[in-house]
């Protein structure tokens, strides 16, 4: 989904379908954090009488197979995925960020051993070594956070590292050194702040990513089991599609426009954050 707000940019009426998206991410995230207040009932709470019934009055999305309301499982759903996907790409951006500027900056064998590791880390499918992982562990909201970590700090420290190997050469670095300042004042001083904007971006795109996996996850099963999930809510609709389609089409839309609203987020920020960027994402 990287470069779609550039490509909806450049459509007639492309900035409006921008702006509806990160208004609709907005609105999810709100719904999230209020989610005991906007909530029209106990997303845990069964009701037999109304089993698969469809959207009304008293539950806006309808009910799931035991009577569960829809609408309130996926605004308590939606504060899994947030916590998940800021849990996640915050470690994985310190643990990244930490590895790529002392990998990038000292070089030899220190780079060496660390990017042969994210070689081999990057030579499988992340979703599968996830899957994997997730699977020994158990399902568990905090199993499903280490699970994603294990494999989230990869691109941060990929990133960080290419970078530094650009910004150690420049000149500010150069006279940093010649005024004798040392490599941690070097890196934390003049490397860090200079990888603020790809590193924002990269953070952004992280967190649709994670929140995507996250879903794949409880999807699967290999989710938190006491609390709802759009992922785990997904997999109980799919068993209904014929007769309570609903309870895969809410959830399902919830998942595509959280990931979608923040990749456009994530582009406008690319946009924004490096200049080097060409219009599709691209540097020259």
């Amino acid at each position: 989904m990287r470069g779609i707000a550039t490509a909806l940019r450049r459509i007639p009426g492309g900035r409006v379908f921008v702006l509806a998206a990160a208004g609709c991410l907005a609105l999810l995230v709100a719904g999230a954090v209020l989610a005991p207040v906007l909530a029209p009932a106990d997303p845990q709470a069964i009701d037999l009488d109304g089993t698969l019934e469809g959207p009304s009055r008293a539950h806006p999305l309808g009910q799931d197979r035991l009577g569960r309301d829809v609408l309130a499982g996926i605004l308590y759903g939606g504060r899994v995925s947030l916590a998940v996907g800021f849990s996640v790409v915050g470690v994985s951006l310190v643990v990244g960020t930490g590895l790529g500027l002392w990998a990038g900056y000292r070089g030899g064998w220190v780079d060496e051993v660390l990017m042969r590791v994210v070689d081999i880390l990057l030579a499988f499918p992340g979703i599968l070594l996830a899957i994997a992982l997730a699977g020994v562990l158990g399902p568990s909201l905090r199993n499903l956070i280490i699970a994603l970590c294990a494999m989230g700090w990869v691109g941060f420290a990929r990133l960080v590292r290419g970078e530094v190997l650009s910004l150690r050469e420049r000149e500010f670095v150069t006279a940093a050194r010649v005024l004798g300042a040392g490599p941690v004042r070097i890196a934390l001083g003049h490397l860090l702040p200079n990888l603020v904007g790809v590193l924002a971006v990269q953070a952004t795109f992280g967190l649709a990513g994670t929140i995507l996996a996250e879903s794949t996850l409880s999807f699967l099963g290999l989710g938190p089991q006491d609390v709802p999930t759009w992922g785990g809510l997904l997999s109980q609709g799919v068993d209904y599609l014929l007769f309570a389609p609903h309870l895969a089409l809410f959830p399902g839309l919830a998942i595509l426009v959280a990931v979608l609203g923040i990749n456009v987020l994530g582009d406008v920020l690319r946009d924004r954050l490096d200049p080097r960027a060409g219009p599709s994402g691209e540097r020259p």
